[in-house]
Parts: structure tokens; sequence; C-alpha cells
């Protein structure tokens, strides 16, 4: 192995290369995740238990800590998990009674097993492709449980009987070998005697497994089970590689093998960490190799992702990663040099194509979450879309300064108007108010709300709008950003408003909200717009308004209720003195 290269990077790195050429052999350390105890364990609460009936509660307490001592004093014969069990429960059924409790939890208990972080880990890892072999040494049923939460329902051999007739491995999503059996099974092994040879179903098998596949060795100490040690010793193919993790690899057999195999020691805490950390290099290999996301299937995780809470993290780095590409057709715009209006033109088109991908993902997004638990994904799509925009460059041209926060206000407007829409008017609130930025160009250092930075004199002036070679030669609107911005945005639109009309009005409703914003926070007065073009009044209140008190007049106007309320403001008032403001705005041909 290269120096320096982590063998935990070397193996995943193989294994994502070569999905399904290696296989796990598991141990007793495995499931102590889930509570369940090694075999050393469950010697010391058995001793326990016999120091109890023998001495009472101090007897117990003095074996409980230290088994070993305890029976070389009150003992007899060398003791050990296997000789242990052997010598309390002779037959199989016996045993199974007394292991149970082990593997399952007592019928009273509150916290019944299930499966470790190692174990749902390893799930993930078949579930990918990457593992379909798992032999193991455990017989208690959490590998399952495990893979069966995913839904894949493993083949399992728990009996050398049933060898014969399994599917073969390469034609089976998972196949579990559990070489000791399983506990509910009266046939499984522990004593020395039933773990010193296999039967010739078992050996054969294993010899195929160890000469076909890798082997990833984790939780297994290689001291209890002789005959398993006799099969990796036999084994004399070096087609894949071993790896062993560091905290079971410390005993005299497993350095042995080691040795035998040229296999590498992978550095892990615990079972756990292993597998955890396996799974997560896959993901981040994954991202690196896999080619971008249609938005199409980008749209359908979305959706797979957001009712499940456990999915939070996958749900976010699938949006970010598509606003990520947004940001850097941000840092790749031009900032410094002159610029003519046709130079302005394509910069503007440029950047609403880059949010063309993302804007469905942000529709569906709100239009699917109207509670609060994704209002933090959200601002942190408008945060960093802001801050990607507003550098602090020693020259810059104050048009393509304007021009790279489009993408910003694109996203905060399909947001707002689907959270309109869906009745969950806190989400434009939360993000004009509370996603802040620092605009150092202007020789700023505190930050100021979204809202602020969102105006359109900010973005794009009227003078330069009504000049681009889009127009050819009629741009001579009213309220020219104002028309630029409402008819870009209705290309992101087409499925949720199906009329031109319908997405007019809602694009109205949402200048007036930022307009009363922009007034709220400070700084800039109100956008102008179409919303208050003289065609937009009835008598002398903006028809925006009208609407928007019937909103404040329900629950869904709480928020805004709230805002007003923390301003020392009575809406009713408020929104009237706001009017005469906004009636300075009005124009007619």
């Amino acid at each position: 192995m290269p120096a320096g290269l982590s063998p935990l990077v070397s193996l995943a790195t193989s294994m994502h290369a070569q999905p399904g050429v290696y296989a796990l052999l598991l141990g007793s350390g495995v499931s102590t995740g889930a509570g369940v105890p090694t075999g050393w364990g469950i010697v010391g609460e058995l001793v326990s238990r016999i120091a109890h009936v023998a001495g009472g509660e101090d007897a117990s307490a003095a074996a409980r800590a230290n088994p070993e001592s305890w029976w070389v004093e009150n003992g007899s014969g060398e003791l050990g998990y296997s000789t242990l069990l052997e010598a309390l429960a002779p037959t199989a059924a016996a045993r199974h009674g007394l292991l149970a409790e082990f593997f399952e939890g007592k019928d009273d208990d509150d916290e019944p097993v299930v499966p470790s972080r190692a174990h749902r880990a390893i799930a993930e890892l078949v579930d990918r492709g990457v593992v379909r072999v798992i032999v193991t040494t455990n017989f208690d049923r959490l590998m399952e449980r495990a893979l069966q939460e995913r839904g894949i329902e493993p083949q399992v051999i728990s009996r050398p009987e049933a060898v014969n007739g399994m599917a073969p491995l390469a034609h089976s999503k998972a196949t579990i070998i559990k070489l000791h059996g399983d506990y509910k099974d009266l046939g499984t092994l522990n004593t020395p005697t039933e773990l010193s040879a296999y039967a010739p179903e078992w050996t054969t098998l294993l010899g195929q497994v160890f000469d076909e596949y890798g082997l990833v060795v984790s939780g297994w100490s290689a001291e209890w089970d002789s005959a398993l040690v006799a099969a990796l010793e036999g084994a004399t193919s070096r087609r894949y590689p071993l790896y062993w993790d560091a905290r079971s690899a410390r005993h005299d057999n497993a350095t042995r093998l080691l040795a035998f195999r040229a296999g590498t020691v992978i550095p892990a805490a615990s079972a756990d960490d292993l597998f955890s950390e396996m799974a997560e290099a896959l993901d981040a290999l994954d991202r690196m190799s896999t080619p971008p996301l249609s938005t199409a299937l980008a749209v359908a995780r979305l959706k797979k992702y957001l009712p499940d809470p456990v999915r939070r993290i996958d749900l976010h780095d699938l949006v970010m990663s598509f606003v990520e590409d947004v940001v850097r057709k941000i840092e790749a715009s031009p900032i410094t040099g002159d610029a003519n209006y046709a130079d302005l033109d394509r910069l503007y088109e440029d950047m609403f194509v880059a949010m063309e991908r993302v804007t469905p993902l942000l529709i569906d997004g709100v239009w699917h979450s109207s509670g609060p638990e994704h209002t933090q994904l959200w601002s942190d799509v408008l945060q960093r879309l802001l801050d990607a925009a507003l550098p602090a460059p020693d020259r810059w041209n104050r048009a393509y300064r304007g021009a790279r926060l489009i993408p910003a206000f694109v996203a905060f407007a399909v947001m707002s108007m689907t959270a309109i829409a869906r009745g969950n008017e806190g989400l434009m609130v939360s993000l004009g108010t509370r996603v802040e930025a620092v605009d150092r160009s202007r020789g700023g250092d505190d930050p100021t709300p979204a809202a602020q930075h969102l105006h359109y004199r900010g973005i794009a002036e009227d003078d330069w709008v009504k000049e681009l070679p889009r127009w050819n030669g009629a741009g001579h609107f009213l309220y020219p950003a104002s028309r630029l911005f409402g008819k870009e945005l209705r290309r992101y639109f087409t499925e949720r408003f199906q009329s031109d009309a319908d997405f007019a009005v809602a694009y109205a409703g949402f200048e007036y909200r930022l307009g009363l914003l922009q007034s709220l926070t400070a700084g800039r007065n109100a956008i102008s717009g179409e919303y208050v073009s003289d065609g937009n009044w009835v008598d002398e209140v903006p028809k925006a308004e009208i609407r928007f008190t019937k909103t404040l007049e329900h629950e869904a106007g709480r928020p805004w209720r709230n805002l007003f309320a923390s301003h020392g403001l009575d809406a009713t008032s408020h929104l009237v003195a706001h009017r005469a403001r906004l009636s300075r705005y009005r124009r007619d041909w």
C-alpha cells in the first residue's frame, strides 16, 4: 500500500471500483454496539450468576468485577465461553434458553435489542451492491433485521445441510452464512468440541468464499473457533486482499493469519465506526463519479426525502449540490470592466438560465413542506446565493455586481410565491428578515436583511433594463425592472400557474409583500413595480393590498401580524400609511 494512504480509503476505493468482490467475516464485536455482549461478556455474567448462587450478592459482585479470579478460586477447569456453556448447559436446548435474553432482551425490557450502527451501515453496503456475502460467527438475528429494514430479504444459511440447496452466492443480493447457527436453532455451535471441526458442507462453502472474495474481518478475534482459523489457513488464494479491524486483530491467531495472508489492519475504534466510515467514504466516491442528476430525477429524490427525518442530510446535500452549480456560475461571471447593454443582456440571461435546474427543487420542496421543519434548508439556499453574489473586490462594475444577485432574487421569489400559494406566509417573512448578508462592496460591515439586498434598484436599474437588446427598441415600460423579472420568472412556473393571469396576480402579491418587508426592515423604500401601475388599483387601494388584507384576517396572516407587532405597528394603520407611499409610484400613460 502506498505510504500515507489510509487502509480504509484503499478498501473503500477498491469496493467502489469492484462492487461485490468483498465478503465480510463478522464476530461478536459487531453486535456489541447493539447491547449484545461479547463471548467474554456473557462469561462474566454467567460466572456472576454462579457466584450469586454459591455465595450471595457479595460473591456475585466480586465475580462480575473479575470473573477469571473468582473462577480460579472457586471453579474448576479452564474458564472460557465455550467450556462454561458446556458445563452449565450440556444440551443444545438448554443453551438456547440460557442465551436468549442476551440476544433479544428480556421479555419485560423496555428497550429490546435492535441493530447497531454497524449492522445498519453494513445493510447500506449491501443495498448499494458492494457487499453480497456475510459470514458470521454470531447467532443473533440483528444483521437480518438491519437488512429487512432496508427492504432486503437475505438468503440465510444457518445449517450445513442447507448449503446444497442454496442459491449461488453471485445470484443472491445478500447471503448470510451463520457458521455457528441461529440461537433459536437447537443446532447452534458453542462448545470446544463443536467448534473444533466443521461439517464438510461448511468447509467447502468457506473454501469458495475465501477463494473468490476479498475479506473484511471485524469483531472476530480468532481465539475461540479453531475450525474457522483452519479454513482461513487452508485458503491459498490471494485473488483479493484481507482487511482486519485493529480492535479485534490483536491476538496471536489474528496476528498469525494476517501475516500468512499478507493482510492489512484497519484502524477503527469499533465496528460501528469502521462500517459507518466505510459507508461515508463510498458516498463520497459516488458523488465524485456519478454524472449530474437530471432535474426530473432530482425532484423525484427530493419528494422521497422530504417526509423522512432520517434523510434530512440527504435532502440538504441534494438541494445544495444544485445550488453550488449556480454559485460556480456566479463566481465565474464578470465583476469588473466596462459593460455595454448587449453584454449585460447576455449576463442576465445566463443568470436566469443558471437557475432553471434549481427552481423545480425549490418549488416542489416548498410546496410539499408547508410546515417549518425545512425552513433552515430554504434559508441556507438563499444565504449561499447572497453570499456568493456579494464579494468585496477592489474594483467592481455596478451593473455586473447587480446581475450576480439575480439567482438570489429568483430563489427568494419562487420560494416565497410557492409558500404564499400554500398558505405558508411565514416562510417569506423568515427568508426576507432573518437571512442576512454583509455587502462590503458598499463599505459596510453589518449584516442587513435579505429583503434589502433584493431591491430592484440594487440588481437592475430601470434605465439599464429598458435599453436591453431583448426588447428590440420597445422597452419603454412604466416599470422596466418589474417587467423583466415578472417575464423571466414566468418560465419557472409553467406547471404551478396554468395561466399568465394567475401568475401576474401571484407576482403582484409577491412584489407587494417584498415592498412591505423593505419598508419594515429599514434601509430602502419599497420597490415600485407593475403591482402599483394605475390599472392595478381599485379606487385608491392597490389590488395587491386588498388581497393581502384578506390574508391577514385568517390564520395564514399571523406571521405578518406578528411582524407588524414586533415593530410596534397596528396592521391596519400601517397598511394605510404604506398605501400612501405606494401612491407615489402610481403611473399611467
